[in-house]
């Protein structure tokens, strides 16, 4: 509401303010705030997922994980007892298929793992609903994580809590769940609000960067006037001012007595290049990129193991809990490294780990015959671990462990030695016979 006449005439008296000066007032609008790095501190907003996900280091490192994880078969195992032994056998399942291949849904295989990873690195967490009927499953439907919201009780110790999505309610064993840092077992803490003031940081300097460009790298300055200028030459000198920064215009001219005054760089500014390469390391030390040799086990295997943790509870029948459990395969992750993996090959065929043969079955080729032995160094000592016997190929000699003693079998050592003698004599003899005839 204006002041009347007389009250304005006292108020300019009292103010020594002239009252035919114009009387001018600047207010700061955020939406008049050209400048987007200006604009974006100003705000001083939390980033989303979304931009986080714009800065190239973030983006290259959550890519490189979730395409990892994604390319990693999850197979189906049981625990079996056979002549007293454990042994464990991969089972042929569907759901198996359903994980690697066809969810059920639009997703593939590869398409669901990546995109529950990548809720798992940057969201509140994984989520994927069991389409089942009875005992039957059917499908994953995977579900964005911001689509997933939940009522829970308020007891700390015996927690409740149940899935909403799109205002329908859930039982929480109906979902496959992967957290992050979780306390309460239905969300997770995802980096983006973990380390959400450094990845503010970057953003803010990758919007300085576009700024630059956008203003052609022209430098920042201030505009000085002897003379006052009405708000008609105010305004023309903004509009000239912003076409000349937005690369609309070659130049701009001042009139009499402006002079522009170049606003000096900052430290900031002056170690851009320098600050992002350091966060670039500091991204690296965070998702555990800087050594490849420790890129899957401590970037892979924790998103895995939470995966097949969250399948073993809720993508298994009660009755199957005991003896089934879900676990990765990670012979896909080193297949690309030929040499590698050949390496890997012969460890494990010298040691006796593995037969050739199963060796070739890795490798996708068809067995043969004399493959199947397993490779035994004479130097080595062999242990019975139910009788307690040690057998030396080298020497061909059984000893037996009594306590902390050794016993000699000599019954058995004898037979041996006796049979390798009778073997000789029989050669011998059947030499001498050929002599003779």
């Amino acid at each position: 509401m204006k002041k009347p006449n007389i009250i304005r005439k006292i108020y300019n008296l009292v103010t020594n303010k002239d009252p035919t000066e114009t009387e001018t007032s600047t207010e700061i609008n955020e939406e008049s705030v050209d400048d987007v790095l200006l604009n974006a501190i100003m705000n001083c907003e939390d980033i989303d997922r979304e931009q986080a996900l714009t800065i190239p280091a973030v983006s290259s490192a959550v890519g490189l994980i979730s395409d990892s994880f994604a390319m990693i078969p999850i197979k189906l195992f049981k625990k079996t007892i056979k002549n007293g032994k454990k042994q464990t056998e991969e089972v042929v399942d569907d759901r198996t298929r359903i994980i690697n291949n066809d969810t059920g849904d639009t997703l593939d295989g590869f398409q669901f793992k990546k995109a529950i990873c990548e809720d798992y690195l940057m969201g509140k967490g994984g989520y994927a609903y069991i389409n089942k009927k009875g005992n039957e499953f059917i499908g994953l439907n995977y579900v964005e994580e911001n689509r997933v919201t939940f009522m829970t009780n308020t007891d700390p110790i015996f927690k409740k809590y149940r899935i909403v999505v799109n205002g329908k309610l859930y039982d929480s064993f109906q979902f496959i769940k992967i957290l992050r840092n979780t306390k309460d077992g239905k969300r997770g803490r995802g980096y983006t609000e973990e380390i959400n003031k450094s990845l503010q940081t970057a953003y803010k300097r990758i919007l300085y960067d576009l700024d630059l460009m956008r203003t052609g790298g022209n430098k920042k300055g201030f505009l000085q006037s002897e003379k006052h200028l009405d708000k008609k030459g105010i305004e023309a000198l903004k509009v000239a001012w912003n076409e000349y920064f937005k690369g609309n215009s070659s130049c701009v001219i001042l009139n009499d007595g402006m002079k522009f005054q170049e606003a000096s760089n900052t430290s900031v500014e002056n170690q851009l290049n320098e600050k992002n390469k350091t966060f670039s390391e500091e991204i690296k030390e965070m998702f555990h990129l800087n050594k490849s040799e420790d890129f899957i086990k401590y970037s892979v295997m924790p998103v895995t193991t939470a995966f097949c943790t969250a399948l073993n509870r809720d993508f298994l029948l009660e009755k199957e809990k005991d003896n089934y459990y879900f676990a990765p395969d990670y012979t896909e992750l080193v297949r690309c490294s030929i040499k590698e993996r050949y390496e890997a090959y012969k460890i494990a065929i010298e040691t006796g780990f593995k037969t050739r043969n199963e060796v070739r079955y890795l490798e996708g080729d068809d067995a043969l015959d004399g493959l199947d032995t397993i490779n035994i160094n004479l130097g080595n000592v062999l242990l019975n671990p139910e009788t307690k016997e040690i057998y030396t190929p080298n020497t061909n000699q059984w000893t037996k462990l009594e306590g902390n003693k050794e016993e000699d079998l000599e019954g058995r050592n004898n037979n041996q030695n006796n049979k390798k003698n009778n073997d000789e004599i029989k050669k011998e003899g059947g030499d001498n016979n050929e002599e003779i005839l």
